[in-house]
């Protein structure tokens, strides 16, 4: 695995606990009444982005000209199986949660449908098969790279309108791909030739982080203008989700390798899914001893990281752990090779 692939996945997961983490302080004792701290709220939405186009950065650096025989098996094993696992603790906890208890069998089957957090594994799941059709029939990436992000921002734009049957089904509306394609043609795009890119943004790294505050002042120029959602289906989050990807890649290659950095990607998935559960369980006793947002905030965000990964080890200890939480025993190559071929990770 790329090391600097490992550190923007580990950035996203981390971003996504933050989030998150002020979230649900801002439910127990309320949100701060300053645009800053809302704006920054919408930056942290590059998260989930970033960690869907990462994916497929890989997948299209590994799979360039085939794919191989037990590629949907696998990661219906490793990746869906965490899905299903968690749609099922989702709904466990929201009926512990629940005053008066809720109908646990259909909450599970909604959650099923993608309306829990781990709705972004539906999305990838998508760019699985998307990525299996180019491969298969040869599709020229990038001349649909304009389609797709033209595709993608008119979905964006009738999904953030007020059309009532839109509203209605908005959650189903999310998950389809068209609402992600211009990520996924932008990550084909990088993961193929990430050898060249790579090294081209090595070279010019600074320029990268003035992509980084440009995007960041797209976003303060549409909340100034009224657009205040802190969604990742927000169309300036695209630019921005782009920007922090090239960056980290940018930076990535000369940042030393640390072991937490390879932990925490490792536990990555699993944390994304579990997080959100240990925050709703946990958040009430945080915000009722800090009872401050910032400490509040950093409070939750270190306790239910650390408690994620303590539940995602000893779960990873069972026979079929890593089917529940995703596969937290990766090992990583120092090695150098030719993009096509280069550190491949072990699923």
């Amino acid at each position: 695995m790329v090391k600097e692939w490992n550190l923007l996945r580990t950035i996203a997961c981390l971003t996504v606990v933050l989030l998150h983490s002020s979230t649900l302080i801002g439910r127990e004792i309320g949100y701060p009444q300053l645009d800053s701290y809302h704006i920054f709220r919408i930056i942290l939405c590059f998260a989930t982005p970033t960690f869907i186009v990462l994916s497929e950065i890989i997948l299209s650096n590994k799979y360039q000209s085939n794919i191989p025989n037990n590629f949907f098996k696998r990661r219906v094993k490793l990746i869906f199986g965490p899905f299903i696992t968690f749609a099922i603790v989702d709904a466990l906890v929201v009926n512990y949660l629940s005053t008066n208890g809720i109908n646990i069998g259909e909450k599970v089957f909604n959650n099923f449908l993608g309306r829990y957090e781990g709705y972004f594994i539906l999305i990838i799941f998508q760019f699985y098969i998307l990525h299996y059709l180019i491969i298969r029939f040869k599709i020229s990436v990038k001349k649909i790279l304009p389609i797709s992000i033209i595709i993608m921002v008119i979905h964006l734009s009738v999904l953030n309108s007020n059309i009532s049957f839109i509203n209605e089904y908005k959650q189903y509306f999310n998950l389809l791909f068209t609402a992600w394609f211009g990520y996924f043609t932008v990550a084909f795009l990088i993961g193929k030739y990430y050898e060249s890119i790579a090294r081209f943004l090595k070279s010019y790294r600074w320029v990268t982080l003035l992509l980084v505050c440009f995007a960041i002042y797209l976003i303060s120029m549409s909340f100034n203008a009224g657009i205040a959602a802190v969604d990742s289906k927000r169309i300036d989050i695209f630019p921005l989700s782009i920007a922090i990807s090239l960056a980290i890649i940018a930076w990535g290659q000369s940042i030393p390798n640390f072991k937490i950095i390879d932990l925490i990607s490792n536990y990555s998935l699993g944390i994304y899914l579990i997080h959100w559960q240990v925050q709703r369980l946990v958040a009430p006793y945080i915000a009722s001893v800090f009872n401050s947002t910032a400490f509040g905030i950093i409070g939750l965000f270190l306790i239910s990281l650390i408690l994620s990964m303590s539940i995602i080890k000893i779960i990873s200890l069972l026979p079929f752990g890593k089917y529940m939480v995703g596969n937290t025993k990766r090992k990583y190559k120092k090695t150098q090779a030719k993009s096509n071929v280069l550190k491949k990770e072990t699923a």
